[in-house]
This record gives structure tokens, sequence and C-alpha cells, in this order.
């Protein structure tokens, strides 16, 4: 018996809905509830084109591009550059986490320019290929390699031997 589109995406959803999450709050610089509309807006975005996935080689893939591209949307809205000025954790830190680290990290990631940081993200966090990256971003390879290398010396320029530290917990 065949399975109903929204079987199919159902399915779909629940195995990629963490992993989109996780990306989210990387490109978010850690805030978790522009994170959780990231995905929700991926989600909805990905189950209006669920009839036409048949043309998509790699669903999984796709979504993240969407991701990407919603994200980066959103970094172009005025009101993106709007925080809150104090944050409780959402949830305690899960043993075996250094929160100092973590924090350390989104800090830096949150320095970059929200192009720099989907680079990052996509190269780094996604394993993607340059291609893949310039592909999901629309721009050529070169504007990865580019982005990719100014990101990295802001990272280590931002962490210095600070990221020494954390690695040696």
């Amino acid at each position: 018996m065949r399975k109903s589109r929204a079987d199919e995406f159902l399915e779909f959803a629940s195995a990629r809905t963490g992993h989109l999450f996780r990306s989210a709050c990387l490109l978010t610089s850690g805030d978790t509830h522009l994170a959780e509309d990231l995905t929700q807006e991926t989600l909805g975005r990905m189950y209006a084109l669920w009839g036409r996935m048949a043309r998509i080689g790699n669903p999984a893939a796709y979504a993240q591009t969407v991701l990407v591209r919603t994200f980066l949307s959103h970094q172009r809205r005025r009101s993106a550059t709007e925080r809150p000025l104090g944050e409780l954790p959402d949830r305690a830190p899960e043993h075996g986490e250094d929160p100092a680290l973590r924090i350390a990290l989104l800090d830096a990631l949150a320095a970059l320019a929200p192009k720099d940081r989907a680079v990052v993200v996509l190269r780094y966090w996604e394993d993607r290929s340059i291609e893949e990256t310039a592909e999901a971003l629309h721009v050529s390879s070169a504007a990865v390699r580019t982005r990719s290398v100014r990101a990295l010396a802001k990272l280590r320029e931002r962490l210095g031997g600070s990221l020494v530290a954390f690695a040696t917990h």
C-alpha cells in the first residue's frame, strides 16, 4: 500500500527536524527561539514543495539549503539585529558539555557576518563541499573559498589561545 503525501512528509520531518534545529542553532549563534522559528519555516516550505520532491534528488540536502536561505533572508530584516538583554538558559547543560566552550564558540560565530557564518556552518558543520556550499548560497566557488578563509581567520582571532585551553578540558 502506498504511503500518502502527508505520511511521507511526516516521516521525513521526524527524521530531519533535530538535524535542522542543530544547524539553525549554529546559524543563529545559539538563539534557540529563532532556531525553532527557522526550522518550522523550513519544514513548512518543504511541505509546500513535497509533491514535487521527485525532481529533487536529495530532500535532506535541499532542506538544509532552504534553512540557510531562510536564515539569510531573516538576517536582511531590520529586526534581525534586535537582541534581548538578559537570557536564561532553556535547559541545564547535559553531562559532559562544557558551557564555557559552547558560549565562546557561539559568541565567535555571532561576530561573523551572516553569509560568513552560513559558509562556516555549511562547510564545517554540515561537511559540505565547496561546490555544494556555493550552490546553496548562490555564489561562486571562489566566493566560498574566500569567505571560508576570512571567517576562519576571524574565528581564530576572536578565540585566540582560548580554544587550546578549551580543547584540553
